[in-house]
């Protein structure tokens, strides 16, 4: 099992460098990957700040990758639930991800972030 950083994976969805792209396209699609919750973090922070990607696009992006049978999650539910949950809310990734620890893991999560807590009471 191999784990690849946000640029591999940036590369990968952008395919915005010939050589880079290429290598991105078959490490990927051929190898037995883990995914990390960080790395997927970073994914979104670029793909949103840098890119200006809408947050469904991004969403449904990093999804159809992870479906891939060689991709492997770790923290899987708790991150596929911050996916969806990203997409349809104002609240940016991270907090999507602590959102889901507590409505997954039922972990309290202490925050000032008026908005996160709001979601989390709504659960």
């Amino acid at each position: 099992m191999k784990i690849i950083d946000a640029n591999v994976i940036l590369r990968y969805f952008m395919n915005d460098s010939k050589k880079m792209s290429k290598k991105a396209a078959q490490i990927i699609e051929s190898e037995n990957i883990l995914l990390l919750p960080e790395v997927i973090a970073e994914v979104v922070y670029v793909l949103e700040g840098v890119y200006n990607l809408e947050k469904n696009k991004i969403s449904k992006t990093i999804l159809e990758l992870i479906d891939f049978e060689n991709i492997n999650l770790k923290e899987e539910e708790v991150l596929i639930n911050a996916l969806q949950k990203y997409s349809k809310v104002n609240l940016d990734f991270v907090d999507c991800i602590l959102y889901s620890y507590n409505n997954i893991d039922k972990i309290a999560i202490f925050s000032f972030d008026k908005k996160l807590n709001r979601e989390m009471k709504q659960n």
